[in-house]
């Protein structure tokens, strides 16, 4: 028997509809989102970026006097669909047999709709406590928005007991994930004829050395851990991801630029992994480079920060979900998300939301409409449980 029609469809293709790419703006979205929550009586509050062009989303149902409250957490924004080989429109929610099509159908609007479809029941018995949603910006490129978000809520004294964050876990209840640290690294050197090579400083050599040095890392991290084999990934991963260098091959190269991350286990200490890196490059590289070229330099460029998330089982937010989902056990994910600025900002907080992270950022993703169906169940659980405290 295939799943019954799900009640946030309508929701779910308005929030399709809205290309809210990273690179756009977001407030198409947010004013229909201000618009809907309006109509049912609850007031949204707006923290915008620096442009004004995208906007965080706070609404709080329920009693406005009580300190707390859980807040349901989704992001508005996409990944872009360039270059990928979809079969349907990616922006109008397309079902297939049992699957809906689109861009951002698992990461994450399905839960986004679900939350909002589910604010009249929310509504329809007094709550003992607040129940608030927030929706953020940007993400998907560096999780942007949700530092402005909780920013606002500490200027103005909002207080919170505890945080779901919907994204895709197949409504698995997960208390943890890796902390993520990214840099830009520039090595700087001197040019010079390819036949002269020794009088240059090669730029991109350097560069391959330093590379060298952090797949090491990444092979030791593998062998030696720490790990925790509750992830999928259970040890501490080293990734270099783009290399820029080099104009032609008879020329030596005077700059070279290359990116590389750290996702780390709670028990790893980035700033240490990191140091190890810049001391190889202080100690080993640079010296030999200046002996030849003053000027020479290796540059550390920090472009992410992404603290873990490390929830205990013994919170109540995790008993919650637990009773909610009717999960015996607790999962770990490599990847990270805006869960961990909230455990940063001392929210205890949890995952949970409808779909798989292999079907996001991919053509065709898409969400079965089994886990639309758990979600609305989920949710509509939270609503019963919250009015019977």
């Amino acid at each position: 028997m295939s799943p019954r029609e799900p009640r946030c469809l309508p929701i779910l293709r308005r929030l399709i509809g809205f290309d809210t790419t990273s690179r756009n703006s977001n407030l198409e979205l947010i004013e229909y989102v201000q618009n809907y929550l309006a109509g049912h009586g609850v007031e949204s509050h707006l923290s915008y970026d620096d442009t004004r062009t995208k906007a965080n989303l706070f609404a709080t149902i329920g009693p406005d006097d009580t300190a707390g409250g859980l807040i349901l957490s989704g992001h508005t924004d996409v990944v872009p669909v360039d270059g990928q080989d979809w079969h349907t429109d990616p922006f109008v929610l397309t079902r297939v047999a049992d699957k809906y099509y689109a861009r951002g159908s698992a990461d994450m609007k399905t839960f986004v709709a679900v939350c909002l479809t589910m604010v009249p029941e929310f509504l329809s018995h007094p709550l003992a406590q607040p129940i608030h949603l927030a929706l953020s910006y940007d993400e998907e490129v560096g999780l942007v928005g949700v530092h402005r978000l909780i920013d606002d809520l500490q200027q103005r004294k909002v207080t919170l007991s505890a945080c779901i964050v919907g994204e895709p876990t197949g409504m698995q209840v997960v208390v943890a994930h890796k902390g993520k640290r990214s840099y830009r690294c520039r090595v700087r050197g001197k040019e010079a004829h390819s036949s002269l090579a020794p009088t240059g400083v090669n730029a991109v050599e350097y560069a391959a050395a330093l590379i060298a040095f952090l797949q090491q890392m990444a092979r030791r991290k593998q062998q030696d851990g720490p790990f925790d084999e509750d992830y999928d990934i259970a040890h501490t991963t080293v990734h270099v991801g783009t290399v820029h260098g080099g104009t032609a091959l008879n020329i030596v190269p005077a700059d070279c630029e290359f990116v590389f991350e750290f996702r780390h286990l709670p028990q790893d200490d980035p700033e240490e992994l990191f140091a190890e890196v810049e001391r190889f490059a202080n100690q080993d590289l640079l010296p030999e480079m200046r002996a030849v070229y003053a000027d020479a330099d290796i540059q550390f460029i920090p472009m992410a920060v992404i603290p873990t998330l490390n929830t205990s089982e013994d919170e109540d937010i995790t008993r919650l979900a637990k009773s909610l989902t009717g999960a015996n056990a607790v999962h770990k994910v490599a990847y990270n998300c805006e869960a961990g600025i909230f455990h940063q900002a001392r929210v205890p907080t949890i995952i949970c939301g409808p779909g798989h992270i292999d079907q996001a950022h991919k053509p065709n993703e898409f969400i079965a409409a089994e886990q639309i169906a758990r979600c609305e169940d989920f949710v509509l659980r939270l609503a019963e449980q919250l009015r019977r405290q």
